[in-house]
């Protein structure tokens, strides 16, 4: 493609997308046009952008007319509907949702890990889940290093992975809670405020949620590697902007703490805060609006010969949804791959 891409953001008016629009701005994202789409609730939205401001269209059929690249963040069913009409139209997809995460003809891409799935692209891209992002991230150069065979991750993860509600729910209770009233759980089960819930999505037969088993499945698509053996516990936590997650590692090959360090201090997207006789480590609070993956407590698992527990954090808007679709996005310009083969 010669000339800049024609982009549209749908779901633009929602915490994800219109994290996005921020950083194709921030990044100065070559669009030659960038089109805000939304439901009909928001049809009329003013959003800010660049030097001036977009008005947000209504999806609809029509809507991918004369667009190169779209960037999806409106929900499984949305995506399912209005993906295929994206790429019919002649307009490459870049989805949000888990609706094409699994599909076998689906690249699902991390920049960072996989770039080279994006090649096999038959139109639609898909991105993954924000806990399964921060954490392929940081094992994708231990397993280049070592071969990883086992995972074992338990998640900490951000009231604003539910969306704008869940953030305006915790708000709401902290507030009650210390006035003495009562509160009234909406969108979780219970009570978020000073709890934790190990539940995030639906439960399934296997007893696990569809949360944890996004986590099993996609980490081994986007690695490469059937072999590798993945199980997940998922929390949702009281905090609004960032996942925590504990990741312990079996590898075939054995990487010390000190080697892991160094192999992760030069691999793309991550940066090591690991001092902890300083105090120094990833917290949420500092991770909340990086584009890095951060990581620390890196240390020896002395239960077994190979192994290694870490601590990972990430922004779930920025890195976990919006930040790694651009990148995608970036990577579908600088490869001339905006087109549906």
């Amino acid at each position: 493609m010669s000339k800049n891409p024609v982009v549209a953001v749908v779901g633009a008016t929602g915490a994800v997308g219109r994290e996005m629009l921020k950083i194709l701005e921030q990044r100065n994202f070559p669009a030659s046009e960038v089109l805000a789409l939304a439901s009909s609730r928001s049809a009329g939205t003013r959003i800010s952008f660049r030097e001036g401001e977009l008005k947000v269209q209504e999806l609809g059929e029509d809507s991918f007319k004369g667009v190169d690249l779209a960037i999806f963040s409106a929900g499984g069913s949305i995506s399912e509907k209005y993906a295929p009409v994206a790429v019919k139209s002649g307009c490459v997809v870049v989805d949000n949702s888990n609706a094409w995460r699994m599909d076998e003809n689906v690249p699902l891409v991390v920049p960072e890990v996989n770039p080279e799935a994006l090649e096999k692209h038959k139109g639609i891209i898909a991105n993954p889940n924000c806990s399964t992002i921060q954490m392929v991230v940081v094992l994708k150069p231990l397993h280049d290093a070592g071969t990883i065979k086992r995972v074992i991750v338990s998640t900490y993860q951000a009231v604003s992975g539910s969306g704008q509600k869940a953030v305006e729910e915790l708000e709401s209770q902290v507030k009650a809670l210390f006035s003495m009233q009562e509160v009234e759980p909406k969108v979780y089960p219970y009570q978020i405020a000073f709890n934790c819930l190990p539940h995030i999505d639906v439960f399934l037969e296997n007893d696990y949620t569809k949360e944890e088993m996004k986590m099993v499945n996609e980490t081994k698509k986007i690695m490469g590697d059937e072999n590798i053996r993945v199980t997940a516990t998922t929390v949702r936590v009281p905090v609004f902007y960032g996942h925590s997650e504990s990741v312990n590692v079996e590898t075939q090959k054995k990487i010390t703490p000190r080697e892991a360090r160094a192999i992760l201090s030069q691999a793309p997207g991550i940066k090591v805060l690991d001092n902890p006789l300083e105090k120094v480590y990833p917290m949420p609070l500092f991770a909340a609006g990086e584009d890095e993956t951060f990581v620390g407590r890196i240390r020896e698992d002395e239960t077994i010969a190979n192994g290694l527990n870490m601590w990972i954090v990430a922004d779930n808007i920025r890195k976990g949804a919006a930040l790694n679709a651009v990148q995608i996005s970036e990577l579908l310009v600088e490869r001339n791959l905006l087109r549906v083969t």
